[in-house]
């Protein structure tokens, strides 16, 4: 009942804070299972594996996490194991051995469980080093005949710190265990060798399920060469296959350093412009008719009329309750702040709506008071939603002022995204096919 509780309640509040994406197989996988993911955003990590999965699912988490206020409660109600780092506290190490022990326990009675073999919550632009310790659990069960499987999960963030962002979770092909086991009576080196290359193996599916790029610099080139095939595809864009565009970008910078740098300048020139603009390439395709900016206009006057007045009441209610975690986060880490921001407005969310309950009750009487408790939630949604809403608005006003009006600046941004489109295209036939095999596990 508590991990249902907890479940459900760190699910909805996930896909309120940001704009979550899953890409998993249809059938959601049996039997003993270690999930394993990539960790750049501390907690909040952890917490999408509740979206993925129905399962209820065993966490491994780092030993002073049990002994924070609320968290270390939460941990252990969901019957989460610690993990002893030596960096936490190198006396405390030996103790690992009973945690991998309730760890290979639980996938022997086939259950599912949760490690991020990193070892570490970071911001790095790829994914670091794995420890063994995942292979070794995985390994260990498979000995007692556990048929374990590994599945990779992939979380790429647009703005891991920003509220509504967006958030892609992959979900890899499951990767059997029992080939790496070793014959009975192996040596030592042999067990380790075993270890070493499952663990390989785990970094290879995490690989294909992340964007790995060599500095964050990388970020924007990749964002505007995916904009621009999309745009010559006629297509949406798609965070998917960003790790594809970040993987051919290494191969284009080492095998043909001149070539990369010439069409980096010219995508970089090209994307500071249509910054300039506010706009992007499928903006320069778009006609203004007459009859459809009037349609415009008068829908989103509208909206904006009789929108306005709970929107205003929305703010003023939840301006405290948004500013204060956001405040909190300033001077934190980077990994970290989601975590902070996302753990305080889900306390003050939990304590803000039945604080308006209360003090409409006292003010205007139990009618108002149930009138608060149930017009809360989707006042806050609304809110939410128009605020998304106008921030669109004013980027599609500014789009049209500035293209719209503008017919020559248009054609010669509209030209030369052709042509660097093209150039980009070019590419990726140049690039794909070893591409593709290496993002593939």
């Amino acid at each position: 009942m508590f991990y249902a509780f907890i479940r459900g309640l760190v699910s909805l509040a996930l896909r309120l804070f940001y704009r979550v994406k899953v890409n998993a197989p249809a059938a959601e996988p049996q039997g003993p299972v270690i999930f394993v993911g990539n960790h750049p955003n501390a907690l909040i990590d952890p917490a999408l594996v509740f979206v993925i999965t129905q399962r209820e699912v065993t966490f491994l988490a780092k030993e002073p996490l049990f002994r924070m206020p609320v968290i270390g409660w939460i941990l252990k109600g969901l019957h989460a194991l610690p993990v002893y780092r030596k960096q936490d506290n190198p006396g405390q190490a030996v103790k690992n051995e009973g945690t991998l022990e309730a760890a290979r326990t639980a996938l022997v009675q086939g259950r599912a469980i949760t490690i991020f073999p990193e070892g570490r919550s970071h911001s790095e632009p790829m994914l670091g080093e794995l420890k063994t310790g995942t292979a070794r659990i995985a390994l260990g069960a498979a000995r007692e005949g556990a048929p374990v499987r590994i599945v990779p999960v992939g979380f790429t963030y647009g703005e891991k710190n920003v509220f509504r962002s967006t958030v892609l979770i992959e979900v890899g092909p499951a990767i059997e265990v029992m080939p790496f086991l070793t014959k009975q009576g192996a040596t030592e080196a042999e067990e380790k060798e075993a270890s070493r290359q499952l663990t390989e193996r785990i970094a290879a599916g995490l690989k294909a399920v992340t964007v790995n790029m060599e500095k964050w610099e990388d970020l924007p080139l990749i964002q505007t060469a995916e904009q621009l095939y999309a745009f010559r595809q006629g297509e949406q864009t798609d965070r998917e296959r960003l790790k594809h565009w970040a993987r051919g970008l290494q191969l284009f910078r080492s095998e043909e350093p001149e070539r990369f740098e010439q069409v980096r300048s010219s995508l970089m020139s090209f994307r500071r412009r249509l910054e300039l603009v506010h706009a992007d390439p499928k903006d320069l395709t778009l006609v203004y008719q007459s009859g459809q900016v009037a349609t415009f206009v008068v829908k989103n006057l509208l909206a904006l009329c009789l929108g306005l007045p709970l929107f205003a009441l929305g703010l003023a209610l939840f301006l405290l309750p948004y500013q204060v975690p956001r405040l909190a986060s300033r001077k934190i880490e980077l990994d970290t702040q989601a975590t902070v921001k996302f753990l305080g407005a889900l306390l003050m969310a939990l304590l803000w709506w039945p604080g308006l309950t209360v003090v409409a009750w006292l003010l205007g009487g139990w009618i108002w008071g149930v009138v608060v408790l149930v017009g809360v939630p989707p006042l806050a949604l609304f809110t939410l939603y128009f605020s998304e809403r106008w921030v669109g608005l004013m980027r599609d006003i500014g789009v049209f002022f500035t293209l719209g009006s503008r017919a020559r600046l248009k054609a010669l941004l509209l030209q030369d995204g052709e042509r660097l489109a093209a150039e980009v295209e070019k590419l990726a036939g140049e690039y794909r096919p070893r591409v593709e095999q290496a993002v593939s596990p």
